[in-house]
């Protein structure tokens, strides 16, 4: 069984921090679930490009505000709490956040721990 606490990561050095998101990996590819498991931190005025071309992502808004482009169809969805989505196609896609968002992510391959994006807003596929 895995317990770990907000407390635990931040002392473990499991928050990860870039321009205009904090991250905090409670799960990766060492505990051997076959996904990672984050809670991020996006700060309010954060515009993101991202583009995990080598992981799925999943995303639940817990709270805050913002709204997501899909660059493939140029649709904007609204980000709200109780919304998921789910980059199930590698989707090259824009973040913005309106009002501070918590966002719980899995990922898949899981993560190893210090992933950051890259110029294409992906993170690499570290082993």
């Amino acid at each position: 069984m895995i317990v770990r606490t907000l407390k635990d990561i931040q002392n473990s050095g499991g928050e990860v921090s870039s321009e205009g998101w904090t991250s905090r990996r409670y799960l990766l590819k060492k505990d051997g679930m076959g996904f990672s498991f984050h809670e991020t931190i996006i700060k309010e005025g954060a515009d993101l490009h991202m583009w995990y071309k080598n992981h799925l992502e999943s995303v639940y808004c817990v709270s805050g505000k913002g709204k997501i482009l899909d660059k493939a169809t140029g649709e904007w969805h609204e980000i709200i709490p109780g919304t998921i989505y789910a980059l199930d196609k590698n989707d090259q896609h824009n973040l913005v956040c309106e009002e501070e968002m918590r966002l719980l992510c899995t990922f898949n391959p899981p993560c190893i721990g210090k992933e950051t994006h890259d110029a294409d807003g992906a993170y690499p596929l570290l082993t």
